[in-house]
């Protein structure tokens, strides 16, 4: 079903990759380094193949800080990525830790200017007595450098740890979404946010879920919406009122009375929340399934998807690991068929929503060699197990896929298993 194309890079559990047209960037959340790559064209007049890929650019975003006020130390890591719509010939992102966002600039420079009048070749200044003659200063080409700086720094507006932002569609403004709150940002002002969504109630102990993802509409710049550790979502419109408390919809799946377990309110939380390209439909993660929801339907999804399912019984050893915490992503392809996310072991599932096929793929050094077809796999959950099987109990759970990209246009896709990254396309005839 798909290729491999090249691997490695990254950092244990913590990477996120995202794409923009033909740029792919890797967060490396606990050592904090971004690293980019870029994806070569398949025009044929291109020097290298489709397929290869090599490291764009390496710069550190956040440096640790230390809180003296509250005696707390704030890490480096990143815990998301957002690109930019491309306005020029450089790229921008946003990228934040737990307290501060940053946008960042990424522009190549390949050539360099010689001939100054008042500096001699290594930059020094010249003694103006000593210049006699003007001359027109020339662009001489040289190594490619890429250079990322910082444009703006977002900071001191969230007291509680920054789990998302999103860029609107008006491409002018920012939010970013913390446990309790979710903050409106401009651009291009830094010293102030507007404060659209806040749950915190007035006695602490009367707390009873946490904001855990928040995203823009894709064309509607006046909405969003916001997932709950309580496995719901609420859908705003900020033309309604300043501040958001009231949503415009509610969406919620009843639960199965059948299924209810110790562990049901922890595996309901939703750890992504993605609107589609269309921005018909919105798809959730929780910890065991995958599900589509229409913006039109509030009671229940039009669509829910197994992930791996066959962990149900294994849900008290991953209380105790703490691998039931885990949060997954999920991610459309481009034409909103077919979605994508992560499992134990280094799998990912694969559903196609048209023909109702799912698949599932290793991401793995051993079993993925550059060119190589990927092989299904299949968990065996008891009896007898056949030769491509793997049993339940078998199962790594330290190795785990948290992180998956889809190029927007091409079935081009990027999985960050541990520490390596994986980028995988469509079989080339």
């Amino acid at each position: 079903m798909v290729r491999v194309r090249a691997g490695k890079g990254g950092s244990e559990e913590g990477e996120e990759t995202h794409n923009l047209v033909n740029l792919l960037i890797m967060e490396m959340s606990r050592s904090n380094f971004f690293l980019l790559f870029p994806i070569f064209s398949q025009s044929k007049n291109q020097s290298h193949r489709r397929g290869e890929y090599n490291v764009y650019s390496t710069f550190q975003s956040h440096e640790p800080e230390f809180d003296y006020l509250k005696s707390l130390e704030i890490e480096e890591k990143i815990n998301k990525i957002r690109w930019l719509p491309q306005q020029n010939a450089a790229y921008f992102l946003l990228s934040t830790n737990d307290k501060t966002v940053k946008l960042w600039k990424i522009s190549e420079r390949d050539k360099r200017p010689e001939g100054y009048n008042l500096k001699d070749d290594d930059g020094r200044l010249k003694d103006p007595s000593t210049i006699t003659t003007l001359r027109v200063p020339v662009l001489k080409p040289m190594d490619l450098m890429v250079e990322a700086s910082p444009r703006r720094v977002f900071s001191n507006a969230h007291t509680y740890h920054i789990n998302s932002i999103a860029v609107n569609s008006d491409y002018e403004t920012y939010m970013s979404a913390d446990d309790l709150r979710i903050n409106l940002w401009h651009l291009e002002i830094t010293n102030r946010s507007f404060n659209i969504v806040d749950i915190k109630p007035a006695n602490m102990e009367e707390l009873t879920e946490v904001i855990t993802a928040a995203e823009f509409h894709p064309h509607q710049c006046n909405m969003f919406v916001y997932s709950s550790s309580k496995g719901t979502i609420r859908l705003c419109d900020m033309r309604a009122s300043a501040l958001c408390d009231q949503h415009s919809k509610f969406f919620e799946e009843p639960e199965d009375p059948s299924n209810r377990s110790f562990f049901s309110e922890i595996i309901s939380s939703i750890s992504d929340v993605k609107f589609s390209h269309s921005g018909r439909y919105m798809m959730t993660r929780d910890y065991l399934t995958v599900k589509v929801w229409d913006l039109n339907m509030e009671n229940r999804p039009i669509e829910t998807y197994q992930v791996h399912e066959y962990l149900r019984s294994k849900l008290c050893s991953l209380y105790e690991n703490d691998c039931i915490f885990d949060k997954f992503e999920c991610v459309w392809n481009g034409s909103d068929s077919v979605i994508m996310t992560g499992s134990y072991n280094n799998f990912f599932r694969m559903f196609d929503r048209n023909t109702k096929r799912d698949v599932t793929l290793e991401a793995s050094r051993e079993n993925s060699k550059p060119r190589a077809i990927l092989k299904p796999r299949k968990v065996c959950m008891g009896g007898k197990r056949k030769k491509d099987e793997i049993s339940v109990d078998s199962l790594d759970f330290s190795k785990k896929i948290l992180h998956t990209a889809w190029h927007p246009s091409e079935n081009i896709i990027a999985v960050a298993a541990t520490n390596n990254l994986y980028i995988f396309q469509d079989k080339v005839n």
